[in-house]
């Protein structure tokens, strides 16, 4: 019984998991952006972070690692907001219930 009970915990994690992912991309939204850059009559969205004179004086006072850090900080704030929220619910959710699933066919039965 507390293999079946653990199975279905992991069905349960997956489908609730998944849903609310689903939700949250169709229903989030994109951030705004913080700085744009004109060619013409046309403005284009650009991160300032990622202008080379950024880039330089990030170096300057921090070293290399400093920019790496920079990268995967930004990187990772980036999956925790608008639509990449819910892609990242969707995949947590998925290796959840899948290290549930893999935990629980190695029970007895």
């Amino acid at each position: 019984m507390k293999r079946r009970g653990l199975l279905l915990l992991a069905l349960a994690i997956l489908v609730i998991g998944l849903a609310g992912g689903a939700a949250i991309y169709v229903l989030g939204e994109e951030p705004e952006p913080q700085a744009y850059i004109i060619v013409g009559d046309t403005a284009y969205p650009v991160d300032p972070a990622s202008s080379k004179t950024y880039q330089r004086s990030l170096q300057r006072y921090g070293g290399k690692m400093a920019v790496v850090f920079d990268d995967i900080n930004r990187w990772l704030a980036a999956r925790f907001q608008g639509k990449q929220l819910g892609v990242t619910v969707a995949g947590i959710s998925v290796i959840g219930a899948l290290l549930l699933f893999l935990g629980a066919t190695r029970l007895p039965k």
